[in-house]
């Protein structure tokens, strides 16, 4: 049986200390990945490159929030009612299964955001059995994939979850880092941090986990400009769109526009939402992953999460999963701050003041005391008065004018209708307005993108494994060997070693079995750059670079090596540059 992509990059990783499965000495639990010695410094290096990218070319800020949050949190985002997966079992084993995935492993297709009796149905028509031993399924039933937790004593003990994004940290922390960065909009936060979903029957590897690394990046903006005033840098962009007519005609055409074309035609409707998208599919360019093997999925509406309202995913071809969404791309409008301000009783709306003061219409809209509390508890109509009070008195009246209702939060959610309310227009002269931010949220897997990376950098040239990464990303910059370990070779080599180490250079050193052994080895991991110490050194004091990817060999001195590394680190240097001595660049470089 052969081998395919993922079971040789999976060995390899095993093998390397790159990434393997988690408890293997006690057989291991599904969902959980370890990260090796190698793994982790690549992992870390990806995540520093996405903050490179996201956050300090945007100048915007980072967070790092509790993996631990009370369950208040989670009531008011809405994740207790909504984060659930349909589930079956097996009568006889007791095995449990995702009914949607488990139909498509059978070759079953159904359709993203089906219901449980759609689903049952499919599997009472197709006669689906367990596959491990052939027992009856149960009826279809969620299964909320939130992990509880109590927090403190016994007796006085919190329930707690923990996160399965870390997006909620931004939210409930927005008013004091919107206070502590002086109030500006549009304001990103970003957090990279460990997440943790009770996935029913997680497999896939590393691409489904119960827990996992996420970056989820928070951009807070004013509803009345959702303009970007860096999009003209990247207009002329093209994007690869599979938008939701496509999906729905089942022709499954991917639209290549320009983000210009994008906005225009309404395929995309936000322009902070279009500009991140455009630098999520940039950042998996650079990480070796190119374009041509991306696409941004439009969401149907029965795919998106309670949240969004419009959600394109960045999905990356594998070769044993297919189209894999690695990055999702979600207009959240005010859904989370509103539902937190319900929830805690604080206000998170943001004053803007105007240039001068203007006469604006406003909405006032009027609680019905007595139609409330014929209706509702007379403590739930104070809570209902409350949020009228503290909500944005123009979109209460416009959604209760187009839809016929506004859903307050945090009672549950209760549905205020126009009998409720009295609608008075009036002209006033306002200095400003209070609004709740709305935000655009880029979210990535950063497991999935780990993976994908080593994927598009696997190459095999013989019986000889290459991870071919971007040099930027590698978790190792150089391997340092001596061409034998004897004549002073050694000595030398770990001068050299020590002089690129306190010039802060990742680097490893490596004496053990033949050149060639070592050369493979530093192959397998990535290193782009392996520098071999050999007899002619102790004549001259020059060393044998050899380049990764054509194993090309030049010479230069070791001294010239921390400055000439640093500019070929930064991409400022190709290989064939490093065996110039640094002053012959520089006079090249005047003439």
């Amino acid at each position: 049986m052969s081998t395919d992509l993922y079971d040789k990059i999976s060995n390899l990783g095993k093998r390397r200390g790159i990434i393997f499965p988690a408890f293997e000495i006690y057989g291991g639990v599904s969902g959980f990945f370890d990260y090796g010695p190698v793994g982790a410094l690549l992992k870390r290096n990806i995540e520093d490159r996405w903050r490179d990218f996201f956050v300090n070319k945007e100048g915007m800020v980072e967070l790092e929030s509790s993996l631990i949050m009370p369950s208040q949190v989670f009531e008011a985002s809405g994740h207790l009612s909504h984060f659930t997966d349909i589930m079956t079992k097996c009568t006889k084993c007791n095995r449990a299964y995702r009914t949607d995935n488990l139909l498509n492993e059978l070759g079953i297709e159904c359709r993203e955001g089906m219901k449980i009796d759609e689903l049952d149905k499919l599997v009472e028509e197709n006669s689906i059995r367990c596959p491990e031993c052939g027992g009856a399924l149960t009826k279809s039933e969620p299964f909320n994939l939130m992990f509880q937790v109590k927090i403190g004593s016994y007796g006085g003990s919190i329930i707690g979850y923990g996160r399965p994004e870390v997006a909620q940290g931004q939210f409930v922390n927005f008013k004091r880092i919107y206070s502590a960065e002086r109030e500006r909009l549009p304001l990103g936060i970003a957090q990279i941090g460990r997440c943790v979903r009770n996935e029913i029957a997680p497999r896939k590897g590393p691409i489904r986990l119960r827990e996992f690394t996420i970056i989820d990046y928070e951009i807070f903006m004013d509803p009345e400009n959702t303009s970007y005033s860096r999009i003209k840098l990247v207009e002329d962009q093209k994007l690869r769109i599979l938008p939701i007519s496509e999906q729905v005609s089942k022709t499954n055409k991917i639209l290549e526009v320009t983000i210009k074309e994008a906005l225009e035609e309404g395929i995309v409707k936000n322009q902070v939402l279009c500009y991140f998208m455009a630098l999520a599919v940039k950042f998996l360019d650079n990480l070796g992953i190119p374009s041509e093997k991306q696409r941004l999925r439009e969401q149907l509406p029965e795919e998106r999460a309670h949240y969004s309202s419009e959600t394109f995913d960045q999905e990356v071809w594998l070769e044993r999963w297919g189209w894999t969404e690695v990055s999702g791309h979600a207009y959240r409008s005010d859904y989370d701050l509103r539902n937190h301000m319900a929830h805690s009783g604080v206000d998170l709306r943001v004053y803007k003041a105007f240039d001068q003061p203007k006469k604006v219409i406003k909405a006032i809209v009027k609680p019905r005391i007595d139609v409330l509390e014929t209706e509702f508890s007379r403590e739930d109509a104070q809570k209902i008065i409350s949020l009228i009070s503290k909500g944005d008195q123009n979109i209460i009246e416009r959604e209760l004018k187009t839809k016929g209702f506004y859903e307050l939060t945090g009672l549950p959610p209760i549905r205020l209708e126009l009998k409720h309310v009295e609608i008075i227009m009036e002209e006033v002269i306002e200095s400003g307005r209070s609004f709740i931010p709305h935000v655009v949220e880029p979210s990535f897997g950063i497991d999935r993108i780990f993976y994908s990376t080593l994927e598009y950098a696997f190459a095999e040239k013989g019986n000889r494994m290459t991870l071919k990464l971007p040099k930027e990303i590698a978790p190792i910059s150089a391997g340092i060997f001596p061409l034998v370990s004897r004549d002073g070779l050694p000595e030398e080599a770990k001068k050299l070693y020590e002089l690129l180490q306190d010039e802060g250079f990742k680097v490893r050193y490596d004496e053990s079995d033949s050149i060639g052994r070592r050369y493979a080895r530093a192959d397998e991991i990535g290193v782009p750059l392996c520098i071999t110490i050999d007899y002619q050194t102790l004549q001259d004091k020059t060393v044998t670079l050899r380049d990764i990817n054509t194993w090309k060999q030049i010479r230069n001195k070791s001294t010239e090596l921390p400055q000439l590394l640093r500019e070929y680190f930064k991409n400022r240097l190709q290989f064939d540059e490093l065996g110039k001595p640094v002053e012959q660049r520089k006079n090249q470089s005047h003439n």
